[in-house]
């Protein structure tokens, strides 16, 4: 009994190991990978001793130039997943550019994937300058966008960030009671992950889909059937309605680009509920903006296009404003089904891209147009 005991209690004084994927394109990427992950691993360790810490060395080209960030990030995740890794960097040829300007590296945290550009690095001290950017991409893909790695309490909240990311889930909990633990448990994680997604602007970059949207707006606020459709309705399938039109195109984005994913592997299990979990949250935030702006305009557009005593007519009584309410309602909630089946149109890759934003790595530097640093 005193021998269990003390097994459990070096068991229990043995950090858990997080393992880093290091994937690296053939070449000069692949080179300098070699040399760098057991120095990316110990300098790790010494910034944060609670966990243990792997670097796994892979030399895989993923795409095939041109490329850009979101098609790197893709591929770098797929890797991730079937090598059941805890975060995965990739290490590329390929040059990243934000706003036209060129940069070292971009962090996704919702993917728990990093890449860093070579071109970026200069010529000059490229190993001590990926070194230092590799270890600020892994720091800002488990940072929830706010922490401050020199602030003594945001290092000791990373720190128990870093120890439940690479603690394996123990126990045979079935999915909804898993899912809601891990929601309880990472609420400020999934926050950090939404917002770094700027979800409010998921509609803007779906071309399609607005304009089907709108197109589905306008034919409904001049259609007298809706408007007597709006009148009968009342509040309650109004609700309804409008429920069923936010989920039907939320529904659409998500499995129409496959952005759901399904754990392979017991170590990312955690990761993947997150990533669903913040990726339901980013598009149903924007599909919800969407519906808000498309009514603010519908409303407007009542008003403005709907004269009163044709509206009045059509209804068969006196218009009041909260007739011009409800067919707002109405049109915002037909012109998000139209929305839907623009979305429909729309290519995988304009999905993700609208759905995620990848931001530059916090100890990246920014170079200037030529590449240097």
């Amino acid at each position: 009994m005193t021998v269990q005991t003390s097994q459990q209690q070096v068991g229990e004084d043995v950090p858990p190991v997080l393992v880093v994927g290091l994937v690296a394109a053939p070449g000069a990427p692949a080179e300098l990978a070699k040399g760098l992950a057991g120095e990316l691993a110990s300098e790790l360790g010494s910034r944060h001793p609670e966990v243990g810490w792997r670097v796994e060395t892979v030399e895989d080209g993923l795409v095939r130039p041109p490329a850009d960030d979101a098609e790197l990030v893709a591929a770098t995740r797929e890797r991730l997943l079937a090598a059941d890794w805890d975060l995965a960097l990739c290490l590329t040829d390929v040059p990243l550019e934000v706003s036209r300007r060129p940069v070292v590296g971009h962090a996704s945290p919702l993917h728990g994937v990093g890449v860093l550009s070579l071109p970026a690095l200069g010529a000059m001290g490229r190993r001590r300058r990926a070194l230092e950017t590799a270890v600020g991409l892994v720091q800002a893909l488990v940072s929830d966008g706010d922490d401050d790695p020199d602030d003594p309490a945001d290092r000791a909240t990373l720190g128990r960030r870093l120890q439940q990311l690479a603690t394996d889930p123990d126990g045979p909990d079935d999915g909804v009671r898993f899912t809601a633990r891990v929601l309880s448990g990472n609420l400020r994680v999934i926050s950090g992950m939404v917002r770094a997604n700027r979800p409010w602007r998921l509609a803007v970059r779906l071309s399609r889909a607005l304009t089907a949207a709108i197109a589905a707006g306008v034919f409904a606020l001049v259609s007298a059937d809706i408007w007597r459709l709006a009148d009968a309705f009342g509040w309650l399938r109004l609700l309804l309605v409008g429920v069923g039109s936010v989920v039907a195109i939320a529904v659409t984005l998500i499995v129409g680009a496959e952005m759901w994913e399904r754990p392979r592997g017991r170590r990312v299990r955690k990761q993947v509920v997150l990533f669903n979990i913040a990726t339901a949250a980013t598009v149903t935030i924007g599909v919800l903006s969407l519906y808000l702006a498309l009514f603010v305009l519908a409303l407007l557009g009542g008003l403005f296009l709907v004269v009163e005593p044709l509206f009045s007519e059509g209804l068969g009584h006196p218009a009041q404003f909260s007739d011009y309410l409800e067919l707002a309602w109405l049109t915002s909630s037909l012109a998000t089904v139209g929305g839907a089946l623009g979305a429909g149109l729309e290519s995988d890759e304009a999905v993700r891209e609208a759905a995620y934003t990848y931001r530059p790595g916090h100890a990246g530097p920014v170079a200037d147009e030529t590449g240097r640093l």
